[in-house]
């Protein structure tokens, strides 16, 4: 294991700082942005952008790429993000931040995109397995590290988007000052809607409920803490408990899928997602505690929906095309995740901090009934003709890029596929 570690070791702490500084960041300004009296429909507005400046760098990062060099997009992406952070604490103004946000989404994606590709160069057949294990968990802890941090300080002084900044710049050092040659160029990422849908509806349709959800869920959970009255420290521990609640139900609801109908388990699952979420938002439960415990239930379950989906659709894919179905089910739960902060702000406005869970209950209750439906239109596949179920980065992360794919075990050894 070290042996196949080694070669990789500076970017995987290139990759553990930058998703630290993603997840300060992520959870700093819902937070900061309560305390200075933003409307809900800015606050998920925060989200929306973010989203939509990545999913829009997925597709247009590639080519600067090609055209600057990984090392110099690569410190340029980290530059940008790094003074925006920084800008960001200096200029409190809603503005300011939305338009920041996006421009931070957009070279996250390139940042990422950049890292990934080094990675699965620097990976050979025998390693891929143990550097894509590394890597989604090098995500998960930056994310939930970065959260944390965010009670160790006044949100409400620049302290904490300095130490945001520190941690982007590095992020970019490993990388940087690495002696190692540039990976192949980027390849250019598609997104085709209907060929994902002919291939599984029940895939299309969740993954873009899944992302609804997890995109309302995963902008505004701060703004619902806030304003249930939680302490800030408080509310890091509760939204890393879902992040952790939600990677240990991955493994044994993985494994329940490869055994039976997978399509009965996003059902269950999103089932269960639900009832957590319209108990909150029903009982309105005011003591912490058992906040803590419904949205730990909410999270084990929400968060364990993205990989399953993505494994349904590649039972009925063949395995050349595994790269493309999953690149295009991953921009498609990007998608997700820039409607579910614009539509949980004004419901969240008009009725109430715990109206969050009412968006993410309906986004879960149309998995459950689609699921439902179409098991009754197609039957299931024998066991021995299932996909592998693996985890995926997207159910940990904020979102993860196409790129990411190319170091599944799942993916063409060749990368013809790309």
């Amino acid at each position: 294991m070290p042996r196949n570690i080694l070669p990789v070791l500076s970017l995987l702490i290139g990759t553990l700082f930058l998703f630290l500084g993603n997840g300060l960041q992520g959870l700093l300004l819902p937070v900061r942005g309560t305390h200075e009296g933003y409307t809900n429909e800015v606050l998920g507005l925060l989200g929306t952008t973010w989203a939509g400046g990545f999913v829009l760098g997925c597709f247009i990062a590639p080519q600067l790429v090609r055209r600057i060099g990984h090392v110099r997009a690569f410190s340029g992406f980290g530059a940008i993000i790094c003074l925006n952070v920084l800008v960001t604490g200096m200029f409190v103004h809603d503005a300011a931040w939305l338009t920041l946000r996006a421009v931070t989404g957009f070279c996250t994606a390139g940042t990422s995109m950049i890292i990934e590709s080094w990675l699965n160069e620097r990976a050979t057949n025998e390693s891929r397995g143990a550097i894509f294990s590394l890597y989604i968990s090098i995500t998960l802890l930056g994310v939930v590290g970065g959260q944390l941090m965010v009670g160790v300080a006044d949100v409400t002084t620049p302290l904490l988007f300095m130490v945001c900044g520190i941690l982007y710049c590095l992020a970019i050092l490993p990388t940087t000052l690495s002696t190692a040659a540039s990976p192949q160029p980027l390849k250019r990422v598609s997104l085709d809607l209907p060929a994902l849908y002919r291939n599984s509806p029940v895939s299309f349709v969740g993954i873009l409920m899944i992302g609804i959800a997890n995109g309302a869920y995963g902008t505004l959970v701060a703004v619902f803490a806030a304003q249930a009255g939680m302490h800030q420290s408080t509310i890091a521990i509760m939204v890393s408990t879902t992040i952790f609640a939600g990677a240990i139900m991955q493994f044994p609801a993985g494994r329940l899928s490869d055994r039976m109908d997978r399509r009965f388990v996003l059902a269950g699952l999103s089932g269960l997602s639900a009832l957590a979420g319209l108990l909150l938002f029903v009982l309105q439960p005011m003591n912490v505690y058992v906040i803590i415990v419904l949205v730990a239930i909410y999270g084990a379950a929400a968060n364990a929906l993205y990989p399953i989906a993505v494994a349904h659709a590649n039972d009925f894919a063949s395995s050349e095309d595994f790269v493309k179905v999953s690149g295009g089910l991953l921009l498609l739960f990007g998608i997700g995740t820039i409607i579910g902060p614009t539509l949980g702000g004004p419901v969240m406005t008009h009725f109430g901090p715990h109206a969050l869970f009412a968006v993410t209950a309906c986004a879960h209750i149309a998995v459950v009934a689609h699921a439902i439906f179409r098991s009754r239109m197609r039957a299931a596949l024998p066991r021995t003709e299932k996909d592998n179920y693996a985890t995926a980065p997207a159910a940990n992360a904020p979102l993860a890029t196409p790129e990411s794919l190319m170091l599944d075990p799942r993916a063409p050894a060749d990368g013809e596929a790309r």
